[in-house]
């Protein structure tokens, strides 16, 4: 049986503090507190109700855990489009916060013009602050560059400042 020193001791748990302390830092982008639509914080509660949401009207389709339907990039026999994931294997990060509440709200069509989709609009369903709250806890399981990548998109799109 080897003896540890005391000094090796003392590495070894500052070690660990720093790991716990560097995971703490690389976690705290993706805390409630920095999420933002159209630039506005979101706090907590709005991600909670926006869970909620998301579970009672598009989980169904989009998955609980966000996956979306399975061979979601190939048409339905319908000739349409299934749900896509909104997990950083699909393509919602790639649109603006106007384009997502647009989608939401009043359907793909407003934003496609003539695009004919599964989803309905949420328009007499949710209140805009409940749409905001939904896109807002989609965001909240994005990494740091998918949330980057879309923040400059709503930059481009004139929308954030």
């Amino acid at each position: 049986m080897s003896a540890v020193s005391p000094g090796s001791m003392v590495t070894g748990l500052m070690a660990g503090v720093g790991m716990a302390l560097l995971f703490g830092v690389m976690d705290a982008s993706a805390k409630p507190e920095n999420l933002t639509f159209l630039e506005k914080p979101l706090t907590p509660e709005q991600i909670a109700l926006g869970k909620d949401d998301y579970v009672e009207f598009c989980a169904s389709c989009h998955g609980s855990n966000l996956e979306g339907q399975k061979n979601w990039k190939r048409r339905l026999d319908t000739g349409r489009m299934p749900a896509p994931p909104h997990d950083a294997s699909g393509h919602t990060w790639r649109h603006s916060d106007q384009e997502l509440f647009a989608i939401t709200k009043f359907g793909v069509g407003a934003v496609v013009p003539g695009y004919e989709s599964d989803m309905p609009a949420f328009e007499d369903v949710l209140s805009d602050e409940e749409i905001i709250a939904v896109l807002g806890y989609i965001k909240s399981v994005w990494s740091d560059e998918e949330r980057e990548f879309q923040h400059n998109l709503n930059l481009k799109d004139g929308r954030a400042r």
